[in-house]
């Protein structure tokens, strides 16, 4: 069976950022068979570097809330000063973090997220953007 063909939202990369690289790579692994285009951080400093030098590039951002050094609050802060309007899904194994991400414009899920949940929720979130 062929691939299903991509909407013109789907073809801006999602931008995955976990510590974790084993989370990274599963998630990066569920995007690409569903035929999106990704880039990964392992950091909150890369992934704002990233950012910064292409914005254009990125529809999506997917982050871990709890990275070295930094949380999805410090990182989605940071974006939404050059980059207000870019959707940002936040993931972690913690429940409760609403109130953290409250007025920045995020949405907040917790883990484990089915596969098919996890697509559904980026091609909602592209289409938005």
């Amino acid at each position: 069976m062929p691939p299903k063909a991509l909407r013109a939202s789907e073809l801006k990369q999602i931008l995955l950022i976990d510590d974790d690289a084993t989370q990274l790579m599963v998630r990066e692994s569920i995007f690409r068979a569903s035929g999106f285009s990704v880039a990964i951080a392992t950091s909150a400093e890369s992934a704002v570097a990233l950012l910064r030098v292409e914005p254009q590039k990125f529809g999506l951002i997917i982050s871990d809330h709890f990275l070295t050094g930094a949380t999805g609050v410090d990182i989605v802060r940071q974006v939404r000063s050059f980059l207000p309007k870019i959707p940002i899904v936040i993931v972690s194994g913690m429940p409760d973090l609403d109130s953290e991400y409250e007025g920045l414009n995020v949405v907040v899920r917790q883990k484990p997220i089915p596969p098919p949940e996890l697509i559904s929720l980026a091609r909602t979130q592209l289409d938005v953007a």
